[in-house]
């Protein structure tokens, strides 16, 4: 009886230390500073946009703020997007649909990017801070990206600036709002 008691305070002991070392992923940042947690709820902004090439299927989800201003013409209208402004990209590996094999549809989720105008915190880099997340089907947890993810990025909260940089025109913005 004793043993018995003894394997399931063992048991409880190693759930409980499970529960407790699953990762909340709002706890995870890129260096300077920029948390998951500031894009809580990305998983139902509205879309924006989508892409998709041979190695990532991709939505572009925006929250109310980028998307009142696309909606008022930003940026086709030379205005910049306000402080406030998020997109978030959730890029999957891309597989074939198992009822219309012409149709490719998200497989794995490989990361998430965001974006954020505060023109004051981010000055530097056009007013925007970025970060990437990659993801961990095995641990179910999210990482800072690196130079080594798909697609390699940086890993601080100005990691997209130089890539965005050719978009300067249109406030560093690639994605236009789709024609719904």
């Amino acid at each position: 009886m004793e043993k018995r008691v003894q394997v399931g305070a063992l048991s409880i002991a190693v759930l409980a230390g499970l529960v407790l070392s699953a990762q909340d992923k709002y706890s995870v940042k890129v260096p300077g500073g920029l948390a998951l947690s500031e894009f809580r709820g990305y998983e139902t902004w509205q879309t924006i946009s989508v892409s998709r090439h041979e190695k990532v299927v991709a939505v572009i989800l925006g929250n109310p703020v980028i998307i009142s201003a696309y909606q008022a013409g930003i940026p086709g209208n030379g205005e910049s997007f306000p402080d406030g402004a998020k997109m978030a990209k959730v890029h999957w590996t891309p597989k074939q649909n198992e009822f219309f094999p012409d149709a490719t549809v998200p497989d794995k989720l490989m990361n998430v990017d965001f974006m954020v105008k505060d023109s004051k915190r981010f000055a530097d880099s056009g007013g925007w801070g970025y970060a990437v997340f990659d993801y961990d089907a095995a641990s179910d947890t999210f990482k800072p990206g690196t130079s080594a993810g798909t697609p390699p990025q940086g890993n601080d909260a100005k990691c997209g600036a130089a890539c965005h940089s050719q978009a300067k025109a249109t406030d560093y913005v690639f994605t236009y709002y789709a024609k719904r």
